[in-house]
């Protein structure tokens, strides 16, 4: 058998191997109700309003990195195995000049540690049926104010880093106070957070008998009750317990449940936010505890 027919012979066998592949993830995506699709690159420029890039050179990215496709997201699985029959042909053509001749580099765009394919899909997929762990491609990146998307990013990130964006844009927090680092883990989160300042706005306008600016809102709510909600949070250990939350989460959920620290006296948020700071008395901050391991009994991984 000659060198092409043997790399044919090969091809098809590893075509039968990836469709069983995706067969099984498919499967799998019923019980655990895991998405294994690829992000569409388009939808992720649009939400995170990517426009400018850079040309980064020609590099060996890892494949496991690659999150998503400019074109070909629906042909793929999460991990590049194919779900459309109608690709069988070429994919073959591909998996057998990879044995004859070798894979040329893809192209790719860069969204922070995350990659998506603008060309050479074929070319990723016998990558990964094979078992390579890093490819040759050509690398634009793109620019994002959020600071992109993780190695194993998902739509769920997508739309986190998207609300984001629009919390700044909003709030210009990170211009008034840079050092600000706020993360959530689920989607929906941070329109609580522009009710809160909303909400806090309106508490200083009474307290003060005179209108109150919207960056005045902004700083004064991150100021005194997000800074100081965090740092207790920060002393008392509890996010060393939960490590896949953050102390944006927790502070989140103390928010919602604000209506147990009134059983104790504290008549607001804004007056809670205050006793915290101030090393607040042992019985508010055992509430707050056993609210935050309800919490983590409790919440849920979906998005609201």
């Amino acid at each position: 058998m000659d060198g092409s027919a043997y790399a044919r012979t090969e091809a098809q066998k590893n075509w039968d191997r990836a469709r069983q592949g995706a067969f099984l993830e498919e499967i799998s995506s019923v019980f655990t109700r895991r998405s294994i699709d690829l992000l569409s690159f388009e939808e992720v420029r649009q939400r995170l309003r990517l426009a400018q890039k850079n040309y980064r050179g020609l590099q060996d990215i890892p494949l496991d990195r690659i999150r998503g496709s400019v074109g070909r997201y629906r042909d793929f699985t999460r991990t590049f195995m194919p779900r459309n029959p109608s690709i069988g042909e070429r994919w073959r053509r591909v998996s057998t000049a990879a044995v004859d001749q070798g894979v040329p580099p893809i192209e790719v765009y860069q969204v922070g540690e995350a990659y998506f394919v603008l060309d050479g899909n074929h070319r990723v997929s016998v990558a990964r049926q094979n078992n390579s762990e890093t490819i040759q491609a050509h690398v634009w990146e793109f620019s994002n104010p959020v600071g992109g998307l993780s190695a194993d990013a998902n739509m769920d990130e997508v739309f986190i880093k998207q609300e984001y964006a629009e919390f700044l844009e909003h709030t210009h927090l990170d211009q008034l106070r840079p050092d600000q680092d706020i993360v959530f883990t689920t989607p929906g989160r941070y329109r609580e957070l522009s009710y809160q300042i909303a909400l806090y706005q309106k508490v200083l306008e009474q307290i003060d008998g005179e209108p109150c600016s919207w960056e005045d809102a902004v700083t004064a709510w991150y100021d005194m009750i997000y800074e100081p909600s965090i740092q207790i949070i920060d002393e008392q250990g509890i996010l060393e317990k939960f490590p896949d939350r953050t102390e944006a989460d927790l502070f989140v959920w103390v928010w919602r449940h604000h209506k147990d620290l009134e059983r104790d006296g504290v008549k607001s948020l804004a007056d809670a936010a205050e006793d915290i700071g101030r090393q607040a008395e042992q019985t508010v901050l055992s509430r707050v505890w056993r609210a935050v391991m309800r919490f983590v009994r409790t919440e849920p991984d979906t998005s609201d």
